[in-house]
């Protein structure tokens, strides 16, 4: 079992937070299906969560974190947190929020904290006394897409991206990482940028119109489940087409994952009111803010 922090937080540990006394412990893989039924409940906030235990595990290295559980008497979850590198939380009770937060201090290792701006907040209230201090905070706004949707004219270019469209892919992606002051801590990436391109290709999560060996239109899939996908790196080329044949590509590509999945989500930066607007003449619609805490030990 992985060590994150220099002090860790003893499984028989009690912590008494409000009235009555609720307990933090590390989970294993014997919680797999009560913790992913807690976290199913609110799914477009939690998939990244589920997505990491699906894929890895309760506890697994490629999680660079620890899953936490908090209880209360009666044995039920209140808060679910992975906490390490990237810290987040899912929690039902001010409490549960507060006790995660204890635990999270210990944690040496983190380098950000992010998740719902009002729970983010509200943990940090709890961590700040003695957990690292804030570098930077950063905004997002999480933009969701059901049905009903509109249906405009189809687009013949777009398709999933091939191995021959690597090169292609590669330079785009290195376009927007260059253009982007913070990375989004939710991509967990490892690995530079033509081998998540090509494995993202291989695993037919590259959405692409090409024109003339130009990308007009990228979107990748970065997590795929039956309530919710999420996409990221959403790129358009203006100078070659106008935005109109991009809001296609969007309509076309929606149509195509919502007969698979009940919502599609994507993160935006606060500030790019352009991508906002894009965004809500597709049809999206503002779900809620989130908020990345950058702490002083980031690289």
């Amino acid at each position: 079992m992985q060590q994150n922090s220099s002090k860790r937080l003893k499984s028989n540990e009690h912590i008494s937070a409000g009235e009555l006394t609720i307990r933090v412990d590390e989970l294993d893989g014997s919680n797999k299906q009560e913790v992913v039924q807690f976290l199913s409940q609110r799914p477009i906030h939690t998939v990244h969560m589920i997505e990491f235990i699906n894929d890895n595990g309760l506890v697994s290295p490629l999680n660079d974190s620890t899953f936490y559980g908090c209880r209360n008497r009666e044995r039920q979850l209140e808060g679910v947190a992975l906490i390490g590198d990237s810290t987040l939380l899912e929690t039902t009770t001010d409490r549960a929020t507060q006790a995660l937060a204890e635990v999270a201090k210990t944690c040496a290792t983190a380098h950000v904290i992010t998740g719902e701006k009002e729970r983010i907040n509200n943990f940090w209230d709890y961590y700040a006394d003695a957990g690292q201090g804030m570098r930077h905070a950063h905004r997002e706004l999480l933009f969701e897409l059901k049905w009903p949707i509109q249906a405009l004219p189809e687009v013949s270019d777009l398709r999933l991206a091939t191995p021959d469209d690597l090169e292609l892919v590669a330079t785009t992606q290195s376009q927007i990482a260059s253009n982007e002051a913070y990375p989004n801590p939710l991509r967990r990436e490892t690995e530079d940028v033509r081998q998540r391109c090509a494995r993202f290709i291989e695993q037919r999560r590259t959405w692409v119109a090409v024109q003339d060996n130009v990308i007009i239109f990228k979107a990748d899939v970065t997590f795929d489940t039956s309530s919710v996908i999420y996409l990221d790196r959403v790129c358009t080329n203006s100078d070659r087409r106008p935005q109109s044949y991009a809001l296609r590509c969007m309509s076309q590509l929606a149509r195509t994952l919502l007969r698979r999945t009940d919502s599609v989500c994507v993160l935006v930066n606060e500030n790019d009111k352009k991508a906002h607007k894009f965004y809500r003449l597709s049809g999206y619609k503002l779900r809620s803010i989130y908020e990345t805490i950058f702490l002083t030990n980031q690289p």
